[in-house]
């Protein structure tokens, strides 16, 4: 027996069972109580996205970038996409296998717009597969730079909406550790890094806040907002962007004056364009 209280009336039990969120009797046990919770919480900020995108009845596509098992994109088409005629979800993922997986279970499930790439991020923007405007872009703990990746693509695609939760920003961590001797002799601000600790902390805001003023520079407009508690992941960090052509005049500017105060000029390529 399923603990109904917990699993919304018009999700599919079978599916919950293929992604292991329910044992193969329809019990939950903590482990999945607690990834349902998750998945259904993302699902409230996604869902009125999908609603404005569809609304007036034309096709439309999400494509979800690090995708792999596709949790996301099995459970959006489940609760949303099932429901309507129109739109498809992509998931673009890089390990054959589970490219190979999903397919199996989209077409088990009769998930008929549900379409899998087996590419990176990096090559899904000149694809020919995928077409030239996307509405919904997603990059859930796409790790280190293929956030960067995503985020560019949503951008060349044109992307109505954005939702984000970045995962192991490395590099701008990394770049602070290489460049920290000389830091040290160039602002005071270093600090702030000069403790292993405090060199991934700061990577981390400061690569998110880059990223954040990227997208306003694009005419986006943000809501940063706190996904899960800490309790579950230290990762639950929720960028959520939609395009509305206001762009932010300076955003350019003050990520130009950061990365010079910071010492991460090498950076201008990914978070300037």
């Amino acid at each position: 027996m399923t603990e109904k209280n917990d699993i919304r009336p018009n999700q599919s039990i079978e599916l919950l069972k293929e992604l292991h969120i329910l044992t193969r009797d329809g019990k939950l046990n903590q482990d999945s109580k607690r990834k349902l919770k998750q998945v259904y919480h993302l699902y409230n900020f996604i869902e009125p996205l999908l609603k404005d995108v569809s609304s007036n009845g034309s096709n439309f596509t999400l494509v979800d970038h690090g995708a792999g098992k596709s949790y996301l994109g099995f459970i959006l088409y489940d609760l949303f996409f099932k429901d309507i005629s129109n739109g498809k979800v992509i998931g673009v993922e890089t390990r054959e296998e589970l490219v190979k997986k999903s397919e199996e279970l989209s077409h088990k499930l009769n998930f008929e717009r549900m379409e899998f790439l087996n590419v990176s991020v990096k090559e899904s923007m000149t694809t020919e597969k995928l077409p030239s405007e996307i509405d919904i872009v997603t990059a859930l703990h796409a790790c280190d730079t293929a956030t960067d990746d995503a985020i560019k693509f949503a951008i060349n695609k044109k992307a109505k909406h954005i939702v984000l939760i970045p995962c192991c920003q490395a590099e701008v961590a990394s770049i602070l550790r290489k460049n920290k001797n000389e830091s040290f002799g160039k602002t005071p601000l270093s600090e702030l890094w000069r403790h292993p600790m405090h060199t991934r902390e700061i990577g981390s805001v400061m690569t998110n806040a880059l990223r954040c003023l990227l997208l306003e520079a694009h005419g986006y407009q943000l809501t940063v907002t706190e996904f899960t508690g800490f309790e579950h992941s230290m990762k639950n960090e929720l960028i959520l962007a939609k395009f509305t052509g206001s762009i932010r005049k300076n955003a350019q500017e003050r990520s130009l004056a950061i990365l010079e105060e910071l010492n991460l000029n090498e950076l201008k390529e990914r978070f300037i364009y």
